[in-house]
């Protein structure tokens, strides 16, 4: 491996702190938007049995707050349940742009790797070109240099797709993540207010 970073000369150095960073953005969000941290399953239900039968209190609503994000969003409409229902929603959806934006975190960063990737590696690709025309223009032309000059431009755009590649894929799929557990949570939510409205009509 070190023989691989040799070969690729200095360039190759922002890419690898590239895909390092990328690999544990990657990790973090593989464990943030796990379906059970975020909108655990029987949440909802355990909640209308509770409100039905006690009802909404404050031991409930900071349980909730702590429990996860979809708990948050449900907390934020059951603080307003004295209101109407267009309070409730204003509030949950108030709560769930604050939630979706914590989901999105580190996003941005992901997408940023994947799109400078390929242009650090051109970079490095320039650079071995240099090298090689260097080589070609000087007196002391040497086979051995003219090599290194390819292999860090070969080496350093292999390794820029490398790093671009997956961080995209990642990038795509955290997107459609998110975008599918706010879709969950709003759904719940609403069933919520439901529930809330029933609760107070009996």
């Amino acid at each position: 491996m070190f023989g691989i970073v040799e070969a690729a000369g200095w360039p190759i150095w922002f890419l690898i702190i590239a895909s390092v960073i990328a690999v544990a953005l990657i990790v973090e969000r593989l464990i943030a938007l796990r379906s059970q941290r975020v909108s655990p399953l029987g949440l909802l239900d355990d909640l209308k049995i509770e409100i039905r039968h006690h009802g909404v209190n404050d031991a409930m609503l900071h349980r909730l707050e702590a429990g996860s994000p979809l708990g948050r969003v449900l907390a934020a409409g059951l603080k307003s349940t004295k209101g109407s229902s267009s309070v409730m929603k204003a509030s949950i959806e108030e709560e769930g742009r604050v939630v979706s934006h914590e989901l999105e975190r580190f996003l941005a960063a992901l997408g940023t790797i994947a799109s400078i990737s390929p242009l650090l590696g051109l970079f490095g690709t320039i650079v071995g070109m240099i090298e090689i025309f260097g080589v070609q223009n000087s007196i002391e032309n040497s086979s051995a240099a003219l090599a290194h000059g390819i292999s860090i431009a070969l080496y350093n755009t292999a390794f820029g797709l490398m790093v671009a590649i997956p961080s995209m894929i990642f990038y795509r799929y955290f997107r459609t993540r998110v975008d599918t557990l706010v879709i969950e949570m709003e759904q719940q939510a609403i069933k919520l207010i439901k529930v809330v409205h029933d609760v107070h009509r009996d």
